[in-house]
C-alpha cells in the first residue's frame, strides 16, 4: 500500500506570521491613533521579515507559503493606503503610484493562469519585489510621521514600481513555457 502524497500544511509558523498580516491589515483599518498604526506598520514590516526568514530557517518553504505571503502583504498595502486615502491623508494620485507595483503583479498573476504558455510559470520574490515593498512601508510610516517626505517618497516608489515591473514582467516572459 502506497502512502498518500502529503499536500502542503497551511499550520505552520512562517504561514501563521504570514497570515498575521490579515489581522494587521484589518486592525489598521479600524486603528484611529497614529501610534497604533505607526505600530501595525511595524509589526506588518517585521512579519514580512520574518515569515520568509523563518521558512528557510525552519525548512518549511513551501508554493503555499510564497502564494501566502504576497497576498498578506498586498492586503496590508491596501488597507494601509485606502484608510489613508479615506482620511484624505493620501491623493488617489498617491494611492495609485504606491500600489502600481501591487496591482500589475496582480494582473501579472491572472494573465499568468490565462494563457497555457505561462500556467507552468513559478512565482517567487524578487529583489525589485522587496525593495518597492520597503518604499512602501517607508511611505505609510512617512504619513504619519513626516508627512512633508511622502511625495518624495512616492516618486521614488514610482521608479521602483517601474523597475519591478519590468524585472516581474521579464521573470515570467522567460518562464514561459
Amino acid at each position: 500500500m502506497t502512502a498518500a502524497p502529503s499536500r502542503p500544511s497551511l499550520l505552520t509558523l512562517p504561514n501563521a506570521v504570514s497570515l498575521s498580516r490579515l489581522v494587521f491589515a484589518a486592525g489598521f483599518v479600524a486603528a484611529r491613533g497614529p501610534d497604533t498604526r505607526l505600530g501595525l506598520i511595524g509589526l506588518a514590516s517585521v512579519s514580512d521579515f520574518l515569515d520568509g526568514w523563518l521558512a528557510r530557517r525552519q525548512g518549511v518553504a513551501s508554493r503555499l507559503g510564497a502564494l501566502i505571503d504576497p497576498i498578506a502583504d498586498r492586503a496590508f498595502a491596501f488597507a494601509a493606503v485606502g484608510s489613508f486615502l479615506a482620511r484624505g491623508e493620501l491623493t488617489g494620485a498617491q494611492c495609485l503610484v504606491l500600489l502600481s507595483r501591487d496591482l500589475a503583479t496582480a494582473l501579472g498573476f491572472l494573465v499568468a493562469r490565462v494563457v497555457p504558455s505561462l500556467r507552468g510559470a513559478v512565482f517567487k520574490a524578487r529583489w525589485s519585489g522587496k525593495i518597492v515593498t520597503v518604499i512602501q512601508l517607508a511611505a505609510l510610516a512617512a504619513v504619519i510621521l513626516a508627512p512633508h517626505l511622502v511625495p518624495a517618497l512616492v516618486a521614488v516608489a514610482g521608479v521602483a514600481s517601474t523597475v519591478s515591473i519590468v524585472d516581474y514582467t521579464l521573470a515570467l516572459w522567460r518562464a514561459r513555457a
